[in-house]
């Protein structure tokens, strides 16, 4: 092929999108539809819990729209980081839908499935040998830290989708891949050249965010020998210059940098050339081969459970003190859970955010007025989650009618809830942030491929 045309219809499977967009970029030719569906974005518990963030419903309609696309243009649809976290059930969870809408739409598709969770097993024979090592700023890894987390995932690159679409997949879907990775597959599987592919891949990862209207919709890249076209799928959208080149700015720590784990993108001497008013030119993207092919590690671990109350302050005076009230509401609430449970501070943890005064930034507030009201969240953890709430519940008096020092009676607050306290459940927090040298690209995952009965 002299090129290779990638529709992304979206940055995330299940946010939705305009059946019109998937139409345009059909007209336009598209060789592939790649769409992300997970993210660490939204903290641990995804992967912790093994559960979606998203809900099935969006999931499923979003997947009915493309399947359809790509039966209909007889072009695979590749979907990674299923289930948000790319766990085994994440990826059983998009599967068990694709099937149910094949059926339904009476569609005869080959589906592939890649699992990236990993065994403990496996992941401390691999530390012994000396192949596991820390980004920064983790610390080594020990197997007590492998042993503690509740899912283990590998972040694939492109190389164990490219089996399944070369093993005769018309969809794939892959647990945890980079999010690039999901896009440049197809591309570099049909010889486009690695830089020009890994760099359309990154800028259309998040779908329109490369555009000047990023809620219209999803974009086509056209990547060919010498480098790759983008543009918007929605008429009143734009690609520019800026708004390409600006994508590298977005999760990256070297804008002009971004690995993968084959290797090194660099784009320090990528040019951006408008081609009109909605098509952007990017050539002099370059990708350098790593000596050693890595797989990044993400884990999760269970830290306690969680109690959170919230309560709102409109109280004028409290207001503009809400630093001394702050400080006796500290002193009270730890003085009375010694009293009353027994627990001293490290038996369990809180937190205060003051949402409306300085729960986002902190100490780098620049706001000097006081606010006209302020949402006081207390979270609660604990090794338990009845010792959680019991904290809780007593901080409830305080949060209810706490003055300040100088205070000769007793306000009302307001609770946002009845009851009160609302119990989180377990806590997780990441715990990998480790890779692995590989001996082959796709060691680490495991490929299913079932067949359409017409390619049987």
């Amino acid at each position: 092929m002299k090129a290779v045309r990638v529709l992304s219809p979206t940055g995330m499977l299940g946010a939705g999108f305009a059946q019109s967009t998937v139409d345009r970029g059909l007209e336009l030719g598209a060789d592939v539809i790649s769409v992300d569906a997970g993210s660490t974005d939204s903290g641990p518990h995804y992967l912790g819990s093994g559960t979606p963030k998203t809900t099935a419903a969006a999931v499923a309609r979003d997947l009915r729209v493309l399947l359809r696309a790509a039966a209909q243009a007889g072009i695979p649809l590749v979907v990674g980081s299923c289930g948000t976290s790319g766990t085994d059930s994440g990826v059983d969870w998009v599967a068990g839908m694709v099937e149910d809408i094949l059926c339904e739409e009476g569609l005869d598709l080959s589906v592939a499935t890649i699992r990236s969770e990993q065994r403990a097993d496996f992941l401390k024979a691999r530390l012994r040998a000396g192949a596991v090592h820390p980004l920064a700023p983790a610390r080594e890894l020990d197997e007590a830290t492998v042993d503690s987390c509740t899912h283990v995932v590998g972040m694939m690159g492109h190389e164990p989708i490219e089996e399944a679409l070369r093993a005769g997949a018309d969809v794939v879907l892959a647990g945890r891949a980079t999010d690039t990775a999901v896009a440049a597959a197809f591309p570099l599987m049909k010889g486009m050249p690695a830089g020009p592919s890994w760099h359309a891949a990154k800028i259309v990862e998040c779908g329109g965010q490369c555009t000047t209207n990023p809620r219209t919709g999803g974009v086509l890249a056209t990547i060919d020998e010498d480098g790759f076209t983008i543009e918007p799928l929605d008429p009143d959208a734009a690609c520019t210059p800026i708004s390409v080149a600006a994508h590298m700015l977005y999760e990256t720590v070297n804008p002009f940098r971004m690995r993968e784990p084959a290797g090194e993108l660099d784009v320090e001497h990528a040019t951006y050339t408008a081609l009109d008013d909605r098509r952007v030119r990017v050539e002099g993207s370059l990708f350098h081969l790593a000596d050693q092919h890595t797989v990044k590690l993400e884990g999760a671990r269970i830290t306690g459970y969680e109690t959170m109350s919230f309560t709102a302050i409109r109280d004028e005076h409290i207001l503009a003190n809400i630093e001394a009230w702050t400080k006796l509401f500290d002193k009270i609430f730890t003085e009375r859970v010694a009293q009353t449970l027994g627990l001293d501070g490290s038996e369990y943890t809180y937190d205060l955010r003051r949402y409306g005064y300085d729960a986002v930034l902190g100490d780098l507030e620049p706001a000097s007025r006081p606010p006209r009201e302020i949402g006081v969240m207390l979270l609660v953890r604990a090794a338990t989650q009845e010792l959680a709430t019991a904290a809780a519940k007593v901080a409830n008096p305080l949060m209810l009618h706490l003055p300040t020092p100088d205070m000769d009676y007793l306000p009302s607050l307001a609770f946002a809830t009845s009851p009160a306290e609302t119990e989180r459940g377990p806590v997780y927090e990441f715990v990998l942030n480790h890779v692995v040298d590989t001996r082959t690209p796709t060691e680490m995952f495991r490929i299913d491929l079932r067949k359409a009965r017409t390619h049987d």
